[in-house]
């Protein structure tokens, strides 16, 4: 599997070199390494620096506008040590018909602690740390035996899930009942 990196300003980095503007497309099986100082920002930085990529998810015009009405630093949630990018795979339904779901989540973090990022505004997460989790396998129900393992991510679910996120579970203002 091909690997890159993605920067934090924004950059996909294959074998040692910047990825051209108007080619992304080809990167979207590439398993995603994160630079260390990666943050919610850099996914943002992303996106403005390889646009084609925002045609993939239709909540993108609304997230970026409400990254672009952000400050520009200092957006950080001091409840959160970081954001966490996990990969879970269920089985469900034994008895009777068993089936098989894959799905990823984004959380905010604090210790062992698990959050959604629906509590937070956007602008309190661009700052935060993200992060690459494990992959959870939940056998048919059961919470007690949840298995973990290392797993890779690829920058097409690196962006579905974080928009996913981002869209569904309430961070756009549009979807913010509570206000």
């Amino acid at each position: 599997m091909n690997e890159i990196t993605l920067t934090s300003d924004g950059v996909i980095v294959s074998d040692g070199r910047p990825a051209e503007a108007g080619r992304p497309l080809m990167f979207l099986s590439a398993q995603v390494k994160l630079a260390s100082d990666y943050t919610l920002r850099g996914f943002f930085k992303l996106i403005e620096k390889y646009p084609l990529l925002s045609e993939l998810n239709p909540f993108f015009a609304a997230s970026l506008e409400q990254y672009r009405k952000s400050p520009a630093g200092g957006c950080h949630e001091p409840s959160l040590d970081c954001l966490l990018l996990t990969k879970t795979i269920e089985m469900i339904g034994f008895p009777g018909k068993p089936r098989l779901e894959i799905y990823h989540s984004l959380y905010g973090l604090q210790g062992l602690n698990f959050h959604e990022i629906k509590d937070f505004p956007l602008e309190n997460l661009l700052d935060m740390p993200l992060t690459l989790g494990k992959l959870k396998h939940v056998v048919f129900g059961d919470k007690v035996d949840i298995f973990e393992f290392d797993t890779v991510f690829t920058l097409f679910e690196l962006i579905d899930a974080i928009l996913w996120e981002l869209s569904f579970h309430g961070t756009l203002l549009a979807c913010e009942i509570r206000r």
